[in-house]
């Protein structure tokens, strides 16, 4: 049987297959005895957004690159189980989350700090507290903090904050414009006329694509407005 993929749907699968695909994976916590050496990390996406995570050292900062995180610094370094202890110590006594939404990340892109101390401050602040918890595992190797700056690699150094995302595609839908920035799977593209929006490449899985028939910068997709509030963002 062919099942239909959501059209907001962001993997290649239905939820059926995408649960099961999960069903023997690191992110999903269902794999205990994987020998390979663990790093965790502390990644940065904007003003009050740090998370807390684990990725393969052979990976290096691949997973830090492909979240679209803004600055990040390596936290310890153990076993598998060790370096998941450590993500759920700085969860439960520090209240550091493992998961912050895309849509977060996105709109608060419009409010980065303009200079790389600024960015790295809430890193440093949370490694500091966090090396002197006293519940960390034995066999996780303390890393000192050594903030790494993504804004030039994203290309988002001097990038028109975003007005909006792409929510979804739709069948004879299109978007055109300057690519100004890329951050993991967000595509920050500047329309003539509209200003940048952001298209989440994963929305592209599964639907074919083709060179529009008409010329210049357009955009004719559902499309969800970052809120501006008095006070800030959301």
């Amino acid at each position: 049987m062919r099942a239909a993929v959501p059209p907001r749907g962001t993997g290649a699968r239905c939820e059926e297959c995408a649960r099961l695909d999960r069903a023997h994976s690191v992110a999903a916590d269902t794999i205990a005895d994987d020998p390979r050496p663990y790093r965790v990390y502390l990644a940065w996406f904007g003003p009050g957004l740090v998370k807390v995570g684990i990725t393969a050292v052979e990976r290096g900062p691949a997973r830090l690159l492909e979240q679209g995180a803004v600055c990040f610094s390596w936290l310890g370094t153990g076993p598998l189980m060790a370096a998941r202890r450590t993500e759920e110590t700085l969860r439960a006594a520090l209240g550091v989350p493992d998961r912050i939404a895309y849509a977060q990340k996105r709109a608060v892109r419009a409010r980065l700090p303009g200079t790389g101390e600024e960015r790295a401050a809430e890193v440093r602040a949370l490694h500091r507290r966090a090396v002197e918890l006293a519940r960390w595992p034995e066999s996780l190797r303390a890393e000192p903090c050594e903030v790494v700056d993504h804004v030039q690699a994203f290309g988002l150094d001097g990038v028109p904050a975003a007005f909006g995302e792409v929510v979804e595609l739709v069948p004879g839908g299109a978007v055109g414009g300057e690519l100004v920035a890329a951050a993991g799977p967000d595509l920050h593209l500047a329309v003539r006329g509209r200003g940048v929006v952001v298209l989440d490449t994963r929305l592209l899985r599964g639907w074919g694509l083709m060179p529009s028939p008409r010329e210049g910068d357009e955009l004719h997709l559902p499309v969800r407005e970052f809120r501006q509030e008095q006070d800030g963002l959301f």
